[in-house]
């Protein structure tokens, strides 16, 4: 079976496309006993790096191809996230308030909720950062 590639044309380069059965057949030759990625990859005229790639989302989502992920634009209003704090509520009796920085973050079905003290809001600030490249 040969990879449905896009036809080579004179100017501009075109990224190779695989359809999902060519995946899945090199992904089954890469699973047999005895068998390396990299003569695989050889052998079909891959790099060994996307054929591991193929491989690892085989092992992770299965035989479905998974879905595209959404292209994030980098600009200056997508470094801004404006956070709205609620107001402390009193209470009658003089009582120590805590406040927190409370962060829930959501992933492909996946839930986390980051509960951080305000005391250190700078270094929550760098690690959203992180978090968020």
């Amino acid at each position: 079976m040969h990879p449905n590639e896009l036809a080579v044309q004179e100017g501009r380069r075109h990224r190779r496309q695989f359809s999902p059965e060519f995946k899945a057949e090199v992904v089954a030759s890469c699973q047999q006993r005895g068998v390396s990625v990299a003569a695989v990859a050889r052998a079909h005229d891959l790099h060994p790096n996307l054929l591991r790639k193929w491989v690892q989302e085989h092992e992770r989502f299965g035989d479905h191809e998974p879905a595209p992920t959404p292209t994030v634009r980098r600009d200056v209003a997508a470094q801004f996230i404006p956070l709205q704090l609620a107001e402390p509520k009193t209470l009658d009796a003089p009582t120590e308030i805590v406040h927190d920085i409370r962060i829930e973050l959501q992933h492909n079905g996946l839930k986390a909720l980051v509960d951080w003290p305000v005391s250190q809001a700078q270094q929550c600030a760098t690690w959203l950062r992180e978090v968020m490249r």
